[in-house]
């Protein structure tokens, strides 16, 4: 039984077994990090630049583009150097920092986003104490919570898994690491204490898509007594693509990480990877601000 500490690297998933189809994972992980880039950096320049866009939605969407940019940025790039050098080596301190990146950016990630949900009911259904409850202060608390959420989360799995003695190789059946897979190396019992606070962890993520549903189901209910019917078109064309990312994003996210190895397979595995740490933050910058004009009228400036 080797120590974690003793092994030098980890082995990733190979995403394709010929150089050609190397090249061709290399220019579609590039073309989707150049899209995440340009979007994401947009709206962040874009909020920063323009005082009109100084409000809590646009607050907690610059948070939401830091995240998305940090998240596929601690993945992707490093996937794409590995097929570039026809290589699968990560190091062993990579894979620690990869893992708490991860870990911290995407669990900031629901958690603004449950902010985020909140923010749209209070702007629609309570809308005349929207300034009472999403004040500045108010709002630089929660997004600072949300960062604090990721940290600490971050931290408490980063600290469980690697401590553990692996003696199954070290290869990780996964394009980044992640710590399903990390702990299918391991053949000691205390992987036991990390499978438990992994299931906590789900079950505050669950808890969290359930209030961003109902937060949702809250406003389609407001939506319906809207009048026009040109109004109730582009109040749904503008929800239903935040809900549809959300739940593509949640509920992946927990099938990758609750799934039992019996049902598992390096396709599935790759493919779900994908859904919740690519797509994502990727299109999130294209869904949240398609259709909002404020901030199409701010990036035509």
């Amino acid at each position: 039984m080797a120590n974690s500490s003793s092994i030098p690297h980890f082995l990733l998933l190979p995403l394709a077994g010929t150089r050609q189809l190397q090249l061709l994972h290399f220019c579609l992980f590039l073309a989707i990090y150049l899209a995440a880039l340009l979007g994401n950096g947009l709206i962040i320049t874009t909020i920063a630049s323009d005082h009109h866009l100084h409000t809590p939605m646009y607050f907690f969407l610059f948070n939401l583009a830091l995240l998305d940019l940090g998240a596929i940025s601690t993945t992707v790039p490093n996937s794409m150097d590995n097929s570039l050098r026809n290589t699968r080596d990560i190091s062993y301190a990579g894979c620690v920092t990869q893992v708490f990146f991860v870990l911290l950016f995407l669990s900031a990630e629901v958690s603004l986003l449950t902010t985020m949900s909140y923010d749209r009911y209070v702007a629609i259904c309570r809308p005349l104490h929207y300034e009472t409850l999403l004040c500045s202060r108010i709002c630089v608390h929660l997004a600072a919570a949300a960062w604090a959420c990721g940290v600490l989360n971050s931290l408490l799995h980063t600290a469980n898994t690697f401590p553990l003695p692996l003696c199954q190789g070290n290869a990780v059946d996964q394009f980044f690491c992640e710590i399903p897979q990390i702990l299918k190396l391991s053949c000691s019992a205390s992987y036991l204490r990390e499978l438990w606070l992994i299931v906590v962890s789900i079950a505050l993520v669950f808890l969290c898509f359930v209030f961003i549903v109902v937060s949702y189901v809250q406003i389609f209910r407001a939506v319906l007594r809207i009048p026009s019917q040109q109004g109730r078109h582009k109040a749904f064309a503008t929800c239903l693509p935040h809900l549809a990312v959300v739940s593509l994003f949640i509920t992946t996210g927990i099938f990758s990480y609750l799934r039992p190895s019996s049902i598992s397979s390096p396709s599935q595995n790759l493919v779900v990877s994908v859904l919740y740490s690519v797509v994502p933050p990727a299109v999130n910058s294209l869904i949240y601000s398609l259709r909002n004009q404020e901030l199409k009228a701010a990036l035509s400036k």
